[in-house]
């Protein structure tokens, strides 16, 4: 496995802005959710990733559902989900996932998953498959899916593909320049090269895709990255603060305001993005069903 950058504990930097704010929960809702996740034996993005929003998020009864296990095959040095080794994949796991969102009653979920670059597909057919049990188990449920990169194999791009996700995301995380300390063994080209599989492929379905900021990158580091997706036929952008889960990983240099995130998201509208969410605590799937695919973008 690949392991995390050396990280200097001492750059940890423990004291956050005053907007950068987490409600705890209270809604029986949200613990009524952890439950049942939990006797689903299902993993959540929500948990793995340490998401700020998940109070919130399951408060209002919605999740993100991670598949294909809880440990990674990568070591991003942003993301606190556990590398390691991973488990052989569980044939059951889509029907569970179909189950929760049955009796969440969600109208749009959110399908992610680990990197799973011991598999040949990469977890593609694991994604096709519980694509399918929701689709089947709960019919007319808007179907999101937040991928790895797949390695840009267009074989893996078309097998998820047959299943009709209704939004098809993949996160290109920072800029050009940073990617290699942030993503390990991912690279910012084949990111892009695959965003433009699926347009490709499905010319008509909707592509989404998002940036973490407060890394170090520069604005016209930020615009760049933005022409580049936009330049694949992205059309829904995420732009939030990058938050360090542990003192392993990467620092944050940067709390970006509130108000600069207003700025960059109007100047992401004024390059042609369809939807944009820009703010302190926007994550790829934070309030995921305020956009909805039959509206069709531009």
């Amino acid at each position: 496995m690949s392991s995390r950058p050396k990280i200097d504990p001492q750059l940890h930097q423990d004291r956050k802005p005053e907007w950068i704010k987490v409600r705890l929960p209270s809604n029986p809702v949200f613990f009524s959710t952890k439950a049942l996740i939990s006797d689903l034996k299902l993993h959540t993005v929500c948990e793995s990733a340490q998401c700020p929003n998940r109070w919130e998020c399951w408060s209002g009864g919605t999740a993100t559902f991670m598949i294909a296990g809880d440990r990674c095959t990568r070591a991003c040095g942003f993301c606190a989900v556990t590398t390691a080794k991973p488990f052989a994949l569980e044939d059951d796991e889509p029907a569970r996932v179909a189950e929760a969102v049955k009796r969440m009653k969600l109208k749009h979920v959110v399908i992610t998953a680990v990197a799973r670059d011991d598999l040949a597909d990469g977890g593609a057919d694991h994604f096709r498959r519980t694509v399918l049990a929701l689709k089947a188990a709960v019919p007319g449920v808007i179907v999101e899916i937040l991928t790895p990169d797949f390695h840009a194999q267009r074989d893996a791009i078309q097998t998820v593909l047959t299943a009709n996700p209704d939004i098809f995301n993949h996160n290109l995380e920072t800029v050009e320049r940073l990617t290699p300390l942030v993503r390990s063994r991912a690279k910012y080209r084949t990111s892009l090269a695959m965003l433009a599989l699926v347009k490709e492929m499905r010319a008509d379905l909707v592509t989404k895709s998002g940036l973490m900021l407060g890394l170090g990158e520069t604005g016209e580091e930020l615009f760049q990255a933005m022409d580049d997706l936009r330049g694949v036929g992205v059309q829904v952008l995420t732009l939030g603060q990058y938050l360090r889960p542990t003192p392993n990983h990467l620092p944050v240099v940067a709390y970006i305001e509130p108000a600069d995130f207003d700025r960059y998201g109007a100047v992401a509208r004024e390059k042609g993005f369809a939807y944009v969410a820009s703010g302190p605590l926007v994550r790829s799937s934070y309030h995921a069903a305020d956009f909805h695919p039959l509206r069709k973008p531009s």
